[in-house]
């Protein structure tokens, strides 16, 4: 594969522009608003499979959005790469934030990114990300170099849960079996340096809604003789964290596993700069359990963060009044062998039993997922240690994420597949907020870094 950069470099305008044209399509998953364009995108993605050489490429009806399907069969004695990714994007909200629009991409540099970065909804996450591989099988196809057999699932609802991803790959056993799973949905540490997420936090994300009176009162004749929602809300949620940031919840810890002294010492191998992370954000300082360095508290701690939270009025001017309903929603991001289904049931049995007699409280679960740790030992993630060492020339380190994908602890579930997480975004990338990007190095770096995955993935399996 002594070629993969000659052709990136001689294709890396098409590859650019391809892109781009891929996040003009607004797939906002969690807005019906946007169905048609979620719809429209999975085609996209189905054509661009086709184009790169898959043999097979079918658009499969699920009860929600349509899976795409792509595989390439070389031999059937030969190793099998499934790779998955998603084509459906957050929502752009709030839109007064962003530069310049976030279905309009447009290539900017920045100090991270002297060579540009293409700044949409979903460059990063994951859009970009997903078409590096389809890139990297055209190179493949193209250089008659494809080691092994590769098969896509693109899905569109990762953004709200992938109910109809479980529903899929229940239903696909046979169609889905692989040697590997392959996902680029997870960032590095720098462009110098290159990560390999070897664990997930779990998810348990629920809607809180607490009810007073049956009606909106007025603040004067009733306030200090009601329960006011807003107020007894405030005071719930404020109660979930001790002085210490502990989260109060009982029964929430009680299958955290705590890492040994020497694995905590691997991670604080990592680079991190405290006085960069407070500058990228604009923080005074940073904030969080006790006993834990900041590296820990986002990844192999347990956390619970209010997500958004509103009632009463929220018009311009004064309007004195006592709110029936508050609502919040609340998101639990949990580490291996915390289950779920389990905290969000220990939430509710807390939340609940914490409102005073005055207030009714309401708590329903979204969706949720398992956390998830890969070994550093397996066939898989030495191959992706190897692609990254040649192409950036120095070693991954492994790390562990702080965000979810639950999907991860489904495919070995239902699979019985270990996944390797490729990621090539970054911490800055801005994924989920206004003026999402990815780098122009990044993407091209990981379209040059994937086919060297499949070569050594193959070597190793021998």
């Amino acid at each position: 594969m002594e070629n993969i950069k000659s052709y990136v470099q001689q294709h890396k305008d098409r590859f650019i522009n391809e892109l781009i044209e891929l996040l003009k399509i607004p797939s906002v998953s969690a807005d019906t608003a946007y169905s048609q364009d979620v719809i429209d995108t999975a085609e996209a993605v189905k054509e661009s499979l086709s184009k790169a050489g898959c043999d097979l490429v079918e658009v499969c009806d699920t009860p929600g959005y349509p899976i795409i399907y792509g595989e390439k069969i070389i031999d059937p004695n030969l190793p099998t790469v499934l790779v998955y990714g998603h084509y459906d994007v957050q929502p752009p909200d709030p839109l007064e934030l962003w530069t310049s629009p976030p279905f309009e991409p447009v290539i900017k540099t920045t100090d991270i990114h002297p060579e540009g970065a293409i700044f949409a909804r979903g460059a990063c996450d994951d859009k970009g990300q997903m078409y590096m591989h389809v890139k990297a099988l055209e190179y493949m196809v193209q250089n008659n170099n494809l080691p092994c057999n590769v098969k896509f699932m693109i899905e569109g609802e990762e953004e709200v849960g992938s109910a109809s991803l479980a529903w899929f790959v229940e239903r696909n056993q046979e169609k889905l079996k692989n040697d590997v799973i392959l996902i680029s949905d997870t960032g590095m540490i720098s462009n110098q340096q290159p990560s390999i997420t070897t664990g997930l936090r779990g998810l348990s994300y629920v809607e809180v809604e607490v009810t007073g009176p049956n009606r909106d009162l007025h603040s004067g004749l009733y306030g200090g003789a009601v329960a006011n929602p807003i107020n007894i809300l405030a005071k719930m949620i404020a109660s979930l964290h001790d002085e210490n940031n502990h989260i109060t919840i009982p029964g929430f810890y009680d299958k955290v596993q705590e890492l040994s002294a020497e694995e905590r010492a691997e991670m604080a191998k990592a680079p991190f700069s405290l006085e960069k992370y407070k500058n990228a954000l604009n923080i005074a300082d940073v904030y969080g359990e006790k006993g834990y360095v900041t590296n820990e508290r986002n990844s192999i701690r347990p956390t619970l963060d209010v997500n958004g939270i509103w009632g009463g009025y929220q018009g311009e001017g004064a309007k004195t009044v006592i709110a029936s309903k508050a609502f919040a929603k609340i998101s639990m991001r949990l580490v291996p062998n915390q289950e779920w289904e389990e905290i969000t049931e220990l939430f509710t049995k807390h939340f609940t039993s914490i409102a005073p007699a005055g207030v009714t409280v309401k708590v329903t679960p979204h969706h949720g997922g398992q956390g998830y740790v890969t070994p550093i030992d397996s066939i898989g993630y030495q191959a992706a240690n190897k692609a990254y060492t040649e192409t950036f020339g120095v070693p991954a380190i492994p790390v562990r994420s702080g965000g979810s994908i639950p999907i991860v602890a489904l495919f070995e579930k239902e699979l019985k597949s270990k996944t390797i997480l490729m990621g090539f975004g970054l911490d800055s990338d801005a994924i989920h907020s206004p003026n999402e990007h990815f780098g122009i190095f990044n993407y091209l770096k990981g379209i040059e870094t994937i086919p060297l995955f499949y070569k050594y993935f193959v070597e190793l399996s021998k």
